[in-house]
């Protein structure tokens, strides 16, 4: 795309903004409980519009060059990231699950499926590359000084071992070889035999016809066939047959990438060198007549104000606003009400706010006592809808109505560069002018009144209130030790790890298309793999990544991943930290073993992880076998390991965690029913299950595993195979694979075509997860606060519905 596609997508995408604020205002207004599903239908279109709107706008900020307009770009982004994430609250709240579906929704706006996926911001990697490499540069440093060069054990030498291992090798080859070509010749004699025995005898002119009736056959199939699959290939029904054709489009498509991103350096660092230029002219040529005009203009005031009241007023406090309050549009009789603002009007405003806050008590005690079906549901107040609406209207006032033709390039507007410099430096100004004006109106108090300094009225600061206990600040237990020493400490001790390089989207999964059939039947959906994805972008992910999405989104510090062995819980794990360049701190009680033994030591080393994950932010603490830390009765040979010890120390440091802490807990664990409920649901603010893979989610996990190693063709039924592998876990499926496709058999694709049969054997080796264990698993979930909420509320409105029913068939 050229750059006036993008500004035309920019165009474009304030154009929705604009509608999307205006729909924000009806979510304001209060509904009653029966009306749930308009209001969840209402919250479902809003957050499908602000995700295509994230999407458009990660695409704008990404490839766009003009440096001042990526500005305003990023900081829209932020905030629509962010209030994506406060409707995804909103819709947990109404729907009482972690899974929305939302098919009749895409109908309605006429989307796909692929609309619900949750975009992650491409700079998030991009801004910690450079801090990611030197992070892997300083532990690869330490794992090499960890190393201990042993001394080879006395034996043959590494010549005659390497040459021993190629004989054997080549050996094995051999006999693998001569025996596939002995099969081959036996298959060659067995047909032969039967040809000789039961062929048909013709004469060379009918044998001719028959040879040419079958050759001209194969050929007008061969050639259909090739017809289809080329308009097959047109519409896009089938993928390109020449990967390498595929292959340069894709290369040519990052390549320009990359191209305008080195564009955008070159953009910014011109950008930046101009800013300090322009902040040093403008000081030189307007800042003493910005100084000289503010003065004229406050000596004019105090003339003006000890013309009405008969005497110099005081000068406004730095509190309050200095002397803005002098260059609001107000008199000088409205500039001395407010700062001389009468005791009577204080003590009246007192008294009507001990007013209101009885009257709110008395609704709140009411409210508590109507406890029934038709609650009022309400969207609580946005904390980024004023940066979207602020941002809005500066591309409105300042880009809406740029003649872009007049600037080709694409480099930075002096003019609007000029105007920004000139308000930092009236800013500045302010405060100087401020401080000679009061030493001004002091000697003017002494020369025409004979009067001293009056002191000022300063507005006092109310005590905050006492809400419940304070928090206690956390002891700096190593204030004495330097960050690079505790980073070292917690690497050789094996708590800090280096995560795999495993990205999001690599989890593969499809959409539940079922969903809403199951909730008309009060039924709660279970997840797919596609739901989860979504879930751990928007709770990881989107969190993590940026710094001014996590200081305002709704905070979650933890999360829970519940499922059966080798559905992918792990390998969510590393895919967090691998798209916001995290830190992976590992605290499962296997690796805790025999470190740091004894109360004194565990809460040592809690504090160690938690400081230096909060220094070194964004951070995922990872806890493998969460349900050990909470166990019921711990196991007679897991007793010596002590799983519980953490266990304090770990909800002490989660609750010290505020808005400004990109710090996350994620917990995985396979047997949940092992642990106190209480005690989990507590640490663990969401609780996401990870199921085996469904049907969609299995065809489409093999189609993309054997796409990555060859192509899908024909003869291959990737819907047998998706029936055939029910109940086996993405995990199981992905090996299988790695089995059957090694190099070899790749080679052998030309003459002998990949089958269903062959990835049958391998998954007949491997155990499946039982329908048992999967719905103990459920019933576990069920259990959790969040599931036993949605089961009372479908159980009140069946009841209610069946109420309905009753007093329509009296009226019959």
């Amino acid at each position: 795309m050229s750059e006036r596609a993008y500004q035309s997508l920019w165009v474009a995408s304030h154009g929705t903004l604009q509608e999307l604020l205006g729909g924000e205002q009806a979510l304001l207004e209060a509904v009653p409980g029966r009306e749930r599903q308009a209001f969840r239908y209402r919250l479902a279109v809003l957050y499908l519009r602000y995700l295509g709107l994230l999407r458009r706008f990660d695409a704008i900020y990404d490839q766009m060059v003009q440096p001042q307009k990526r500005l305003l770009v990023r900081r829209l982004l932020d905030s629509v990231a962010g209030r994506v994430l406060e409707l995804k609250d909103e819709l947990v709240r109404v729907d009482l699950c972690e899974t929305h579906c939302l098919e009749h929704v895409l109908q309605d706006l006429m989307l796909t499926p692929a609309d619900l996926e949750v975009p992650i911001p491409k700079y998030f990697q991009l801004e910690q590359s450079s801090v990611v490499k030197e992070r892997q540069q300083k532990l690869a440093e330490i794992l090499s000084r960890m190393e201990v060069t042993q001394e080879s054990p006395p034996g043959m030498p590494r010549t005659q071992a390497v040459i021993l291992v190629q004989t054997m090798e080549r050996a094995r080859q051999g006999r693998l070889r001569a025996a596939f070509m002995r099969e081959i010749r036996r298959e060659e004699d067995r047909d032969r035999k039967v040809w000789e025995d039961t062929g048909p005898k013709f004469s060379q002119d009918e044998a001719a016809v028959v040879i040419q009736k079958v050759w001209k056959g194969h050929v007008q199939r061969r050639r259909t066939q090739q017809d289809r699959r080329a308009e097959m290939e047109f519409i896009g029904m089938l993928p390109a047959s020449s990967q390498a054709e595929h292959l340069g489009i894709l290369q040519k498509a990052t390549l320009w990438e990359e191209n305008r991103r080195a564009l955008q350096k070159e953009m910014e660092e011109e950008f930046q060198a101009a800013k300090v230029k322009a902040r040093e002219t403008v000081a030189e040529t307007e800042g003493p007549i910005m100084k000289e005009a503010m003065r004229e203009q406050i000596r004019q005031w105090f003339i003006e104000c000890r013309a009405v009241t008969g005497r110099f007023p005081d000068y406004p406090d730095e509190s309050l606003g200095g002397s803005c309050v002098i260059f609001a549009d107000k008199t000088p009789e409205q500039v001395k009400m407010e700062l001389e603002m009468p005791q009577e009007s204080k003590m009246k405003a007192k008294e009507t706010s001990k007013e209101k806050d009885q009257e709110r008590k008395k609704r709140k005690e009411n409210k508590v006592k109507k406890r029934e079906v038709d609650t009022e549901l309400k969207v609580l107040p946005s904390k980024f809808i004023p940066g979207i609406t602020a941002g809005h209207q500066e591309y409105t006032n300042m880009w809406e109505n740029r003649n872009e033709s007049k600037h080709p390039s694409q480099s930075f507007d002096p003019e609007i560069l000029r105007k920004e410099k000139q308000k930092e430096l009236e800013v500045e100004i302010r405060v100087q002018v401020d401080e000679l004006m009061r030493q001004e109106l002091k000697n003017l108090r002494l020369a025409v009144d004979r009067e001293d300094e009056r002191p000022l009225k300063t507005p006092k600061k109310k005590p905050a209130k006492k809400t419940g206990k304070k928090k206690k600040k956390e002891k700096d237990l190593t204030s004495d030790r330097s960050l690079d020493s505790l980073y070292e400490e917690l690497v050789v001790s094996g708590l800090l790890k280096k995560s795999d390089r495993v990205a999001l989207k690599d989890y593969v999964g499809d959409c539940l298309y079922l969903g809403s059939t199951l909730m008309l039947a009060n039924k709660l959906p279970m997840p797919s793999l596609f739901d989860v994805r979504q879930n751990m972008a928007l709770y990881g992910v989107l969190r993590l990544g940026s710094a001014d999405i996590h200081s305002l989104a709704p905070l979650i510090r933890s999360i829970l991943l519940v499922g059966p062995s080798g559905t992918g819980k792990k390998m969510l794990v590393h895919a967090v930290c691998t798209e916001t360049g995290a830190n992976l701190f590992d605290l499962s009680p296997g690796n805790l073993k025999n470190k740091y033994l004894g109360k004194s030591a565990a809460q040592m080393m809690m504090h160690m992880v938690f400081k230096v994950a909060r220094l070194l932010q964004p951070s995922v603490i990872w806890i493998g076998d969460a349900e050990k830390t909470f166990y019921r009765k711990i196991p007679k040979e897991e007793s010596r390991m002590d799983p519980k010890r953490i266990k304090k120390d770990l909800g002490k440091a989660m609750r010290l965690l505020g808005p400004g802490d990109r710090v996350m807990l994620i917990g995985t664990t396979g047997r949940p029913q092992l642990a106190e409920m209480r005690g989990l649901c507590q640490l663990y603010q969401r609780i996401l299950f990870v199921p085996r893979p469904d049907y969609n989610s299995r065809y489409v996990l093999w189609r993309h595993l054997i796409e990555a190693r060859t192509q899908v063709t024909p003869s291959l039924d990737l819907s047998a195979l998706a029936r055939v592998s029910d109940g086996y876990t993405a995990g199981y499926i992905r090996k299988a694979t790695q089995v059957v496709l090694t190099d070899r058999r790749l080679l052998l694709l030309p003459r002998w075509p990949l089958g269903a049969s062959e990835f049958l054997g391998q998954l007949a080796k491997l155990d499946p997860v039982y329908y048992e264990e999967e719905e103990t698993l459920k019933d576990w979930y069920f259990k959790t606060p969040l599931a036993k909420k949605n089961m009372k509320v479908s159980k009140e409105q069946l009841q209610a519905e069946e109420a309905k029913l009753a007093k329509e068939k009296k009226k019959k």
